[in-house]
């Protein structure tokens, strides 16, 4: 649990370290909204998952990396950019930093075309990019100790400031490989 805890807090300084606008679109009855009425990516090729956070509904989309043939980058599998919600759901590249040290991700290739992949902010936790028997490339992770292919990670943020927010929980969600059951688990830090 110690482990998950930090693994959690450590995601979440990944989540909260977007160096743009720390506006909230909460909704203006001063109500919090839950992660399931914030928007969902549509229309992404390839997605695989995706972050939400508050304190607004701006999201980091990670996809497969494809050539013009598509074919995987077998050098770099995903790629990732926000969707800019508040500013009319524009798609906006990720920069230097932010690939690097928050919201990046290292893949390393473990054959047969799968790929163990690493946030760049947070090692310790794998995922894990390859197919399923339909032959379509999903990340897969622990989810409520159930292998699960992730589809949303969410931090919902009560105020703090911009470097030290104060974090109720982090949800995981994911569909479980074994049964096709959705999965939440909402992780609160001690």
């Amino acid at each position: 649990m110690k482990y998950a805890v930090s693994m959690l807090m450590a995601l979440c300084l990944l989540l909260v370290s977007y160096s743009g606008s720390y506006s909230s679109d909460k909704k203006s009855s001063g109500t919090v909204a839950e992660p399931d009425e914030f928007p969902v990516p549509k229309n992404v090729p390839g997605l695989l998952f995706y972050i939400q956070r508050d304190p607004n509904t701006n999201t980091i989309c990670y996809q497969l990396n494809l050539d013009q043939q598509g074919r995987l980058s077998e050098k770099n599998p995903v790629n990732m950019f926000w969707i800019r919600y508040p500013e009319g759901g524009g798609r906006k590249e990720l920069n230097y930093l932010q690939r690097k040290f928050a919201y990046g991700i290292n893949s390393k290739a473990t054959g047969n075309a799968s790929y163990e992949l690493r946030s760049v902010a947070y090692s310790k936790m794998p995922l894990y990019l390859r197919r399923d028997s339909k032959n379509e490339y999903h990340v897969y992770a622990s989810i409520d100790k159930k292998e699960c292919i992730l589809t949303r990670v969410f931090i919902r943020i009560d105020g703090g400031t911009f470097w030290s927010p104060n974090v109720l929980y982090i949800e995981l969600k994911g569909t479980e490989t074994a049964t096709g059951k959705t999965i939440i688990q909402r992780i609160k830090p001690s």
